[in-house]
């Protein structure tokens, strides 16, 4: 390879992620420790602790992606282990419809969790036809505990992330191991704690920090849970004062040095060893069979964590067929107009082709710039390359919510991007938010690609005269179609129902994308949640089609997708 091109991507790439990550983090560090004067100061963080409003969010905050992760992985490592070690009945099927709840975004399903636990929803007319209360009986179920509201739907969306690291992890342990344990006498739960935790820590540290990220720092969820105690909403509710309010950007500080902080820490505590096994081929190991009883227990386990796990799309899929549902188990009435209307408002109209836009712009910027760091990083001789798969990996450990309120920050008006300021036109911003965010999941894809292609096969071109670039292009390329269709598919279908950055970049209603108009159209009076539902349903039919097609070019492999 050329050095020359490896030092090309190296010098853009850098300059990329200095303008569109460090430089948009700078802001909001500027923004928290800088005062109206120029001067290093902590006062604002003073006030912010000080004040009892943003202490108690703060603190919910934390606990949220404390509970969301605790239940993600209560959920998550039990299927895993199971999963890997036992063949039961419709182990297949199972193994593939638990990653269900990766389809829908976790504010989508709340508002499904919402009609059916509500104070007039489905839980409370059953206990009231079954005779177990009054007639006229009312009682909202998430409002008397909306903390473990919001903390029991982001992990029922999330769950399948540490389900998939710890399923790849658990397929890389050399069975030889915990049969030499065995003979020592360490078995069962022992062994389990002992030997077999120990060596898939790296992959329990790769989906928990994606989880606890995503889970101190969701945003959509306490929105429609009406929960507004958590930091991401005060710093939502905050964002019309961003020119004038150092609050927004000290709470902002505080989310990202948290973050990183526990990240860190973790890294170091978790991610630090990695243990050298023989490959699990080269040993007699695989999954035993179970006799009938303990392998139908399996079969339970994994359909009744999917029953658990598709109640808020079962909730969103009922209430977009509705023509009405209040006070009833089932909707009173069934239509199609949703749909119809999903498709045709003219708020959705807009959102639809937007977020196509958005995606396949974001998409292509992703696949381009991937394979390049993915090349650089697997082939090439240069010394600092590593570097480039660090910062390749970095959006995944920052709060999608923290990178789009430093677009926000850094946009506005005497600032150096002010010419991209989203409330005039939030075009060029979602893009780039879209690319950063989505970027790993391509770098990824392809490096896994490049690692498992020989590279004999380009040397044997360019040594009968074809150039390196080209040799790429009509050799290696083709090879990993597979790759960079998988990374470039979770990219687009990710990017189309992209959260924070929608919310916060997305203020005009002629650029909203899909999910700032489902909320929008949520908390309209009337057919709204009935539209917002069905263009969630459309939105999560769209998902499923793509992680259907990633695990099955992908298998257990999707998992490595989802590390930091």
């Amino acid at each position: 390879m050329s050095q020359t091109f490896a030092r090309s991507v190296f010098i853009f790439t850098l300059l990329f992620f200095a303008a569109f990550f460090f430089w948009p983090i700078f802001q909001i560090l500027r923004g928290g420790f800088i005062d109206a004067d120029g001067h290093f100061t902590l006062r604002t963080f003073g006030a912010l602790l000080a004040d009892p409003l943003y202490r108690e969010g703060l603190r919910n905050s934390f606990f949220l992606g404390l509970a969301t992760t605790a239940l993600c992985f209560a959920i998550g490592l039990p299927l895993a282990f199971i999963s890997d070690r036992f063949e039961f009945p419709g182990k297949a099927a199972l193994a593939s419809v638990v990653l269900v709840p990766m389809i829908l975004p976790p504010f989508v399903g709340a508002i499904g969790i919402k009609q059916i636990f509500g104070q007039y929803g489905a839980l409370n007319a059953l206990l009231i036809q079954l005779g177990l209360r009054p007639e006229g009986w009312t009682f909202d179920w998430f409002a008397v505990a909306p903390f473990w509201g919001v903390a029991g739907v982001s992990a029922l969306s999330l769950y399948p992330i540490v389900y998939l690291n710890c399923a790849a992890a658990l397929a890389n342990v050399d069975p030889a191991m915990e049969e030499a344990a065995q003979n020592l006498g360490c078995t069962g739960l022992r062994r389990f704690r002992r030997v077999t935790l120990p060596l898939i820590k790296p992959g329990l540290f790769a989906g928990g920090t994606i989880v606890f990220i995503a889970g101190f720092t969701e945003l959509g969820v306490p929105l429609v849970f009406d929960y507004p105690r958590v930091t991401s909403v005060q710093i939502f509710y905050g964002l019309k004062d961003i020119g004038g309010n150092p609050a927004p950007y000290a709470l902002v500080t505080i989310l990202l040095l948290a973050t990183t902080t526990l990240y860190i820490l973790g890294k170091g505590l978790f991610g630090r060893h990695a243990y050298a096994m023989m490959a699990k081929a080269s040993h007699a190991g695989g999954a035993r069979r179970l006799p009938l009883g303990p392998a139908l227990l399996c079969t339970a386990a994994f359909g009744g964590v999917f029953a658990l796990a598709v109640l808020p799309h079962l909730g969103v899929v009922l209430t977009a067929f509705a023509s009405d549902w209040y006070a009833s188990i089932l909707p009173q009435g069934y239509t199609l107009e949703n749909f119809a209307l999903a498709l045709g408002h003219p708020l959705t109209v807009s959102a639809i082709a937007n977020s196509l836009k958005f995606a396949a712009a974001s998409t292509v910027i992703d696949i381009i710039l991937g394979i390049a760091i993915a090349y650089v990083v697997v082939r090439s001789k240069l010394p600092y390359r590593g570097v480039l798969d660090v910062l390749a990996m970095l959006p995944l450990a920052v709060p999608g919510l923290v990178i789009a309120f430093g677009y926000l920050a850094m946009s506005q008006e005497g600032r150096l991007f002010s010419f991209v300021n989203p409330v005039e036109n939030p075009t060029v911003l979602l893009i780039i938010a879209y690319s950063v965010r989505r970027l790993p999941y391509v770098v990824r894809s392809a490096v896994a690609g490049f690692q498992q292609t020989s590279e004999t096969l380009e040397e044997a071109a360019q040594n009968l005269g074809c150039p390196p670039l080209r040799a790429l292009r009509k050799i290696t390329l083709p090879l990993i179609a597979a790759n960079l269709i998988a990374g470039g598919l979770l990219a687009f279908a990710f990017a189309m129902l992209e959260v924070s950055d929608s919310l916060i970049l997305a203020q005009k209603q002629a650029y909203y994308p899909i999910t700032k108009a489902i909320l929008e159209l949520f908390q309209l009076l009337g057919d709204g949640q009935f539209i917002a539902s069905a263009l969630g349903v459309w939105a999560m039919a769209f998902l499923g089609i793509c992680i259907v097609g990633l695990s099955l070019v992908l298998g257990k492999k999707l998992g490595a997708i989802f590390r930091v």
